[in-house]
């Protein structure tokens, strides 16, 4: 080592507080002897003691975040993002960084086909092309499939075609799980009597997504029913594409179908096209549900003597959208039947476009209808509308059954010896870790060039990883609110730099010490406010859905930030401290916002409070 490179060594450990004498244990700002000063966790050390002042090392919950990449690695696909070639190392690159990607089905194809009935019991991630295909009779069944799994990705490419009187049963298929993608392609085409029985199917599942395409198209007398679909389920989207066209006396049973489920799309699309006495109903189809949306178009259209029926359809749901476009249009005695529809406890919106249009011989009847829709070029004759209540509920109760006990709650809960629930504050994401600076500054993230994403993280066109993807940008790239200020952040790195870019660099980050008495009752112990319990301004990141960790930062004024220490109610033992902020002013937030359906006021009539939930954090100045 000559003058020049000794010199140079010894400025980079001065500079970087590289402890390599007399440290005998590990603290969480410090960099052992044992480990690599080279590494993304050593340069987010050196990092955050260059621009945090105070001296105090970095939270361990904090520094958990860093890219676990060795110093080789991040080098190498800091390379391969410069060139635009991570793609060809993507199965290396996410499990090096710990991301979060699809599985590849290829390698766990089932194609051949079988004469014996199946029953997989605790199955996941299989690719099943041409399986049961021109079976005669005979039954498979699926239990517990894909059931508590972090990702379920599985595909049913051209199941049952041509088979004649052959059941195939889904039992506790993908409940649990957390971001499913499911995708049945040419299902049951051509089949002849038989059934498909989807019972349990993605109940409590996060991120559902399921596809339909050509499901039991031209199918003759065969029986498809879809029993708690979604249930209890959240965000995700469901789509059916041709369903039962050109079907024959195919009956289709839709129960429970995205009961108490958030924000859950459907799509309906060519469902029962040209199709002739085929019989369809949904049954609480997003029954206590929050925001869902539904889209039917071309449903029924041309179809011959079909009968639909919509019972307790999107009841006492909150908000909610609905749109038929071209329903039951041009059709031959067809009846449609609406009990009970739209009963949602908060306005939603409804648009038939074309509903009815050319039926000839049929009959259309709302009873009990709630909503104020808008009816464009709707059929004259034929329709029914008894007890229609427009623009209100009938109850007229403002009761959210959806929204979760403790969610939101009053600052003056914040006293010691409060007995309150405690929502799930359990982070319900994929596990994964930050990027380093180097690696995320490398990648597009725009939606202009939303289709080179896609193709790094291998995310097919309408893919469940395309939607996820697309999503978080949408949302990233939203204008900010009134009187906010926001950042999408891919880094520790760039955390760092937004929240001293709003705070200063005397700051302080923290988060909800752990779950413990999650979803139950605590009591509330010692609290204390933060910068004296004054109205302050604080920087809050949410984890947002995304392959590496993407934190989704703001900062809004007027709020006060408390810690608390929480009780067990029986033992009065402390079990967890909790950070909670309250937002004073409310003023610029929704009508709708679930907050003021839980409490029961409006915009700036109250402060609305929630807690940090695990994975999550605030940041404050140093009090």
């Amino acid at each position: 080592m000559n003058v020049i490179e000794a010199a140079f060594f010894l400025c980079f450990i001065s500079s970087s507080n590289v402890h390599f004498a007399g440290a005998t244990k590990q603290t969480a700002g410090n960099i052992t002897p044992s480990e690599n000063p080279f590494t993304p966790k050593a340069s987010l050390i050196r990092y955050w003691n260059k621009r945090i002042n105070g001296g105090s090392p970095p939270p361990s919950f904090f520094l958990s975040k860093a890219s676990p990449l060795t110093t080789v690695d991040s080098t190498r696909f800091a390379t391969l993002a410069s060139r635009h070639a991570l793609d060809t190392r993507l199965y290396d690159f996410c499990t090096a960084a710990k991301l979060f990607c699809f599985p590849e089905l290829a390698a766990h194809s089932v194609t051949e086909k079988h004469g014996d009935d199946v029953s997989f019991s605790v199955y996941s991630d299989k690719n099943f092309t041409n399986y049961g295909s021109d079976r005669l009779a005979g039954a498979d069944t699926f239990k517990n499939y894909s059931g508590g799994d972090n990702i379920g990705v599985d595909s049913f490419r051209r199941y049952s075609r041509d088979s004649a009187g052959h059941d195939d049963g889904f039992s506790n298929y993908a409940g649990e799980v957390n971001v499913a993608d499911q995708s049945f392609t040419t299902y049951a085409t051509g089949s002849t009597g038989g059934a498909g029985d989807f019972t349990n199917y993605h109940t409590n599942a996060n991120q559902p997504n399921g596809r339909f395409t050509s499901y039991s198209d031209e199918a003759n007398g065969r029986s498809q029913s879809f029993t708690t679909y979604s249930e209890n389920a959240n965000s995700g989207a469901q789509t059916f594409t041709s369903y039962s066209k050109n079907g024959n006396g195919a009956p289709n049973g839709f129960s429970g179908y995205g009961s108490g489920s958030n924000v859950v799309k459907s799509g309906f699309s060519g469902y029962g096209e040209t199709a002739n006495g085929a019989s369809d109903t949904f049954t609480s189809y997003g029954g206590d549900g929050n925001l869902p949306v539904n889209d039917f178009k071309k449903y029924g259209e041309e179809g011959n003597g079909a009968v639909y029926g919509f019972k307790s359809y999107r009841d006492q749901s909150n908000i909610g959208a609905d749109s038929f476009s071209s329903y039951a249009k041009d059709s031959h005695n067809e009846k449609v039947n609406f009990v009970n529809y739209g009963k949602s406890f908060n306005l939603g919106s409804d648009d038939f476009t074309g509903y009815g249009q050319g039926n000839d011989g049929g009959n259309v009847s709302f009873k009990t209808y709630g909503q104020g829709p808008s009816f464009k070029a709707y059929t004259k004759d034929g329709v029914v509308f008894a007890r229609y209540f427009n623009n209100a509920s009938p109850s007229g109760k403002k009761v959210n059954k959806w929204t979760e006990p403790g969610k939101f709650f009053r600052e003056s809960m914040l006293r010691e010896g409060t007995l309150m629930q405690m929502p799930d504050i359990k982070d319900k994401m994929p596990k994964r870790t930050f990027l380093p600076r180097t690696i995320v500054s490398k990648l597009s993230f725009s939606s202009s060039k939303t289709g080179e994403v896609w193709r790094i993280f291998g995310a097919g066109e309408n893919s469940s990883m395309a939607g996820i993807i697309s999503s978080a940008i949408s949302e990233c790239e939203r204008p900010p609110s009134y009187g906010e200020t926001k950042r999408c952040v891919g880094s520790a790195e760039d955390m760092i730099d937004f929240a001293t870019s709003v705070l200063g660099h005397g700051v302080v980050v923290r988060t909800t010490e752990n779950v413990v008495g999650s979803k139950k009752k605590i009591v509330i112990g010692k609290v204390k406010g933060i910068n004296g319990g004054d109205l302050t301004r604080a920087v809050s990141c949410h984890q947002s859905l995304y392959p590496y960790l993407l934190y989704y930062c703001h900062s809004v004024p007027k709020v006060r930030v408390y810690e608390a220490d929480l009780l067990d109610p029986e033992s009065s033992e402390k079990i967890n401290h909790g950070i909670t902020i309250c937002h004073i002013d409310t003023s610029a937030w929704s009508a709708s916002h679930v907050a003021f359906l839980a409490l029961g006021s409006g915009p700036g009539r109250i402060e609305v409070c929630h807690w940090i939930f695990e994975n999550d954090m605030t940041w404050t100045t140093v009090d």
